[in-house]
């Protein structure tokens, strides 16, 4: 069974995946088949995890990607580089998801740059792993929500005047939004408003013609693990899944990829499970 390094624990968010034991698996594991010719995305948190996994496949798929990241220039330079290689324009913007101006920034850059916006994926989020409630600051807590939720909301807002009739946004939320997790209250509670979020933006724009759904991953291998958990917890991430081990970012990828193509035309509002086999009610 793969080792997971708890020699690397990381001090920051939402962490580097160029530290990290072993790499997580972003590579897409089929050859496209242009179900994205044609479109250009828009990815938060795509310099690494389940962002890169996603616009390395939206790219294979014929998509041009742009994608922010806020402070990893290695890892956004990566990405780049993987987007490339498979024929895809791409533009890596820095900044943060929870300043509203940036947000506008972000959506005016990619459309001078790619001159269209079809596919809106809010990735971006982070954890900070409290062992008691009592501790868990107020700075925590209007950060993660500032982050994870305000910022799927600006960036919403930023990308509605631009999104054409077809388009589609996608939100991350979170087994964690179903079940919970004792050591990420304040992140649990962010990602059950994403799914609130989610359900009540697809009833408001599908007179525009515009697909709003949901991926909500389980135990995923990604900078944020690292970046959030003591060792021990590192160590044993995911073993308790039904699958016996964490996820991959490749693994989660093709649920956007589904969701961001004509194949879900008729989906809107609904969440997609890639979580090894949580047994959560959607």
């Amino acid at each position: 069974m793969t080792q997971y390094s708890t020699d690397r624990v990381q001090d920051q968010q939402p962490g580097l995946e160029a530290e990290m034991s072993p790499r997580p698996e972003y590579a897409p594991r089929y050859p496209g088949s242009g179900r994205l010719e044609g479109k250009v995305a828009l990815i938060t948190g795509g310099d690494s995890g389940i962002g890169r996994a996603t616009a390395v496949l939206f790219a294979r798929e014929g998509a041009k990607v742009a994608f922010v990241f806020k402070t990893e220039v290695a890892d956004a330079a990566e990405t780049v580089g993987a987007i490339s290689e498979e024929g895809g324009g791409a533009l890596s913007i820095q900044g943060d998801v929870g300043d509203r101006s940036f947000c506008h920034d972000a959506v005016r850059q990619t459309i001078d740059r790619f001159g269209r916006l079809d596919i809106l994926v809010n990735n971006a989020a982070e954890q900070h792993a409290q062992e008691a409630f009592e501790d868990v600051s107020e700075t925590q807590i209007e950060q993660t929500f500032r982050t994870n939720i305000f910022g799927q909301m600006f960036m919403v807002q930023a990308a509605l005047p631009h999104l054409p009739r077809g388009a589609c946004i996608i939100g991350l939320t979170s087994v964690t939004a179903y079940r919970g997790q004792d050591l990420l209250i304040d992140y649990s509670a962010t990602k059950g408003a994403i799914l609130s979020f989610i359900r009540a933006l697809a009833h408001k724009l599908a007179d525009r013609g515009i697909r709003v759904n949901g991926v909500a991953p389980g135990p995923i291998w990604t900078p944020l693990i690292p970046a959030s958990f003591p060792p021990e917890k590192v160590e044993s991430f995911g073993k308790n899944s039904t699958l016996g081990r964490p996820g991959q970012p490749n693994e989660v990828a093709p649920s956007l990829l589904f969701l961001a193509c004509d194949d879900s035309s008729y989906m809107t509002g609904h969440v997609l499970h890639p979580d090894g086999g949580e047994a959560v009610a959607d």
